[in-house]
């Protein structure tokens, strides 16, 4: 059961920092600067954010030591280095823990399934055989296990999630509402004219402290597992198909498709409605900017973006004709124009150097 308020002093413990003020303040919850009130705690991430903390309601703040000195009118603080992860580390302090724990009646689990007996398991999940559920383990309502999926201790199967195909995931997974893992990947082989399915074989091993938010499909292999390494985190409505490798660290936000038998590295970033063509490598510590589509492989760490952001309409629209335009005048001519026109400059160069 939580609780429901902690003193300064031991929010200041929680979160490694320093407090100053009344240590046995009472705090209830986490609030953003506009919305809090006196018995809120807030963080302050930065020297732009210090008009609103002066005028917040908060009770208890979270800043760096610099900070501190610049927010005289307030009495209690917490310093920290990193507000912001100080912030994320009570997020988990004043979050409602799901309590409950056992078997609902309703619940179907082959007797060949081994449950740890401080999971929970919620109300009509259906679990196969030779499944594992780990110790302290929560999964809602609806949620399909099929035959041999493994879930490691402390994970979180939110409702309405399938996970087939032989699946086995690590500790700590969180996996949001409505998503499919080890589903069949698009594997087909053309012929007369005809689409002939490929079985797919594979399944889907997924590591540590991995994050998988709501509406997205990770496919199982056709002969080779899909892999998600420690710490990978995905946003809603991302599709990884088959065989796809993704390495530790990564993120990958909403909309995102990441085609069959593509290699991400660790600590890559692939930003919202981005694409990877098949078949692709891409390199550790990549950072793909919004809607990128990728074509071709990322050898070396960096930034990388691609497509066209966003104009007034009009002028849109100016810029497709002069790309169109462009396309139509062949590359060597264009070259030559180019060179024409550097030669020009140079020459008119010359010409004020020897006037002066």
């Amino acid at each position: 059961m939580n609780r429901r308020s902690y003193r300064l002093e031991e929010i200041a413990h929680l979160v490694k920092g320093e407090y100053f003020g009344e240590k046995d303040f009472q705090i209830f919850n986490l609030a953003s600067l506009e919305k809090a009130h006196n018995h809120h705690i807030c963080f302050v991430n930065g020297e732009k954010y210090l008009a609103q903390a002066e005028v917040s309601q908060a009770g208890v703040y979270i800043v760096t030591e610099s900070l501190k000195q610049l927010l005289g009118s307030k009495k209690n603080f917490i310093v920290v280095n990193n507000p912001y992860l100080a912030f994320a580390t009570l997020t988990h302090i004043f979050d409602k823990k799901i309590s409950q724990r056992g078997i609902e009646s309703t619940a179907k689990i082959h007797p060949s399934a081994i449950i740890a007996d401080d999971a929970y398991i919620g109300h009509h999940v259906v679990i196969g055989e030779n499944c594992v559920v780990g110790n302290n383990t929560i999964i809602q309502a609806n949620v399909f296990l099929d035959d041999n999926v493994e879930v490691g201790k402390d994970g979180f199967i939110d409702a309405n999630v399938s996970i087939t195909g032989e699946a086995k995931l690590k500790d700590r997974v969180r996996i949001h509402t409505n998503t499919s893992i080890g589903s069949e990947g698009f594997g087909f082989a053309p012929y007369q004219g005809k689409w002939h399915r490929i079985a797919q074989l594979g399944s889907v091993l997924i590591g540590n402290d991995v994050r998988i938010g709501s509406n997205c499909c990770i496919d199982r292999g056709a002969l080779d597992d899909t892999i998600l390494e420690d710490g990978v985190i995905i946003d809603n409505l991302v599709q990884i198909a088959h065989n796809v490798q993704i390495g530790q660290n990564t993120a990958i936000a909403a909309n995102c498709a990441i085609a069959g038998s593509v290699r991400i590295g660790k600590n890559c970033i692939i930003g919202g409605g981005s694409a990877v063509a098949g078949h692709l490598n891409i390199a550790d510590n990549v950072t793909l900017t919004g809607m990128s589509m990728v074509t071709k492989n990322i050898s070396e760490a960096g930034t990388y973006s691609s497509g066209i952001g966003l104009f007034e309409n009009s002028h849109w629209k100016r810029t497709v004709v002069r790309l169109r335009q462009l396309a139509d005048v062949p590359l060597t001519q264009l070259t030559k124009r180019l060179d024409h026109m550097q030669a020009q400059l140079e020459s008119l160069e010359s010409t004020l150097k020897l006037r002066k």
